[in-house]
Formats: C-alpha cells, structure tokens, sequence
C-alpha cells in the first residue's frame, strides 16, 4: 500500500509542476491561432483490393495553426512517400475528387516536377502551397481555393491547387499569378490551369491549358 501512496503521490506532484510550468508562460503563448478555415489532409496508396475512392484517407482535419504544424510535423515528408502515393489537403467536406460537388466545375494549377527535384525542391514547395492555403494569401479569391495535391510519380512528380470554378478568369489567374511568386518560379517559365472536366475527357495523355502565367 506504502508503494502505491507514493506513486499517487509522485503523480500528483508531476501534475501540479505541469500547472506550474504552464503559469510561467504569457498567456498568449497558451492560446491558439485560429484559421479561416477547418482543412482535411488526406493520404492516398494504391491498393488493387479497393477502388480509388475507397484508398483515399482522412489522416486528421484540424482550425489552428498550431494543429497544422503538430500535424505536419508528425507525418513524413513529401519526398517520402511511396511511388504512386499522394497527400492532398483540402477544405473540410471537400473530397479530393473532380466529382466532388464543389470540385466538378473547377479546375487545377498544375506544376511538373522533374525527378531530381525529389530530393531538393518537393518538401518545400508541397509545404509553400499548404502555407498559401491556411494563411489565405490569395487574398479576396481565397474562397475559391479547394485544396492541393502532390503526386509521387515515377516519371515526377506533380503539385496542384485547385479552384471551385473553372470560368472565373480573373480568379484563377490571380491565384496563379501568387502561387507563382510565393513558390519562387522563374518568371521565364509557366504554369498551367487544366479544367477537371478536360482532364475527364481527354482522348490522349495531354490535357490542354486553358490558362497560364
């Protein structure tokens, strides 16, 4: 019994020193930043057991800054991933579909990675894109943000935003003209808006742009 007391002893002592510690901070070292918005992160592994749809998986949804960072800090790197596999982050509710009701009249900003930008360029241009998302740096057009993906390829892999709509110009070109700053692209080279719904019904294995910066 002697050995238990002590033990519920030390326990509650930790505890009240955990209180302690906590008083010592300013309190607005103890208050969370919240978001504009509540963002799912997804994962996706191919798995021939299961349709697309069904390998697509909600890793965690989070509305605070600091929610963002414990997560993305606790799951590996971009660059880590398996070939075939992808993150995406979205808008809570929206799925990382085009036939997601808020995705299908929509289109995406699509950049193309080489394979030796893997190791060196990936990560930090993954984790820019999600920065632009949560910090609402599209300004008035960040509404029409859903989400972002990246794709671990074989042949390289592949960034996206995507936009709700597809025929608000002045919106998708203001969203590409940021995302193009805020990720550094040499203002010599372009990227491209494909709209979801080309991409369907594409005949071949290019989709056309109809827009870039």
């Amino acid at each position: 019994m002697a050995t238990n007391n002590t033990e519920e002893i030390e326990e509650i002592e930790k505890k009240e020193q955990a209180a302690a510690n906590l008083e010592e901070y300013p309190p607005e070292l103890l208050i969370k930043h919240p978001l504009q918005n509540t963002w799912t992160f997804w994962y996706y592994a191919p798995d021939r057991q299961k349709t697309w749809e069904e390998s697509q998986r909600q890793i965690s949804s989070f509305d605070t800054v600091e929610d963002f960072w414990a997560l993305y800090n606790h799951i590996i790197f971009a660059s880590e991933l398996k070939q075939g596999c992808d993150y995406s982050m979205f808008k809570k509710g929206i799925r990382p579909m085009w036939e997601d009701d808020a995705n299908k009249q929509g289109g995406r900003w699509l950049m193309h990675l080489e394979k030796k930008q893997r190791s060196c360029d990936l990560d930090r241009l993954w984790l820019e894109i999600l920065l632009c998302m949560i910090g609402e740096a599209f300004d008035d057009y960040s509404d029409d943000v859903c989400g972002a993906v990246v794709n671990i390829r074989t042949k390289g892999d592949k960034l996206a935003a995507w936009t709700a709509d597809a025929t608000k110009s002045q919106s998708v070109m203001e969203i590409g003209r940021k995302l193009k700053d805020r990720l550094g692209i040499n203002q010599r080279q372009t990227i491209g808006y494909q709209v979801h719904k080309d991409t369907m019904e594409k005949a071949g294995s290019i989709t056309k742009n109809t827009y870039q910066v």
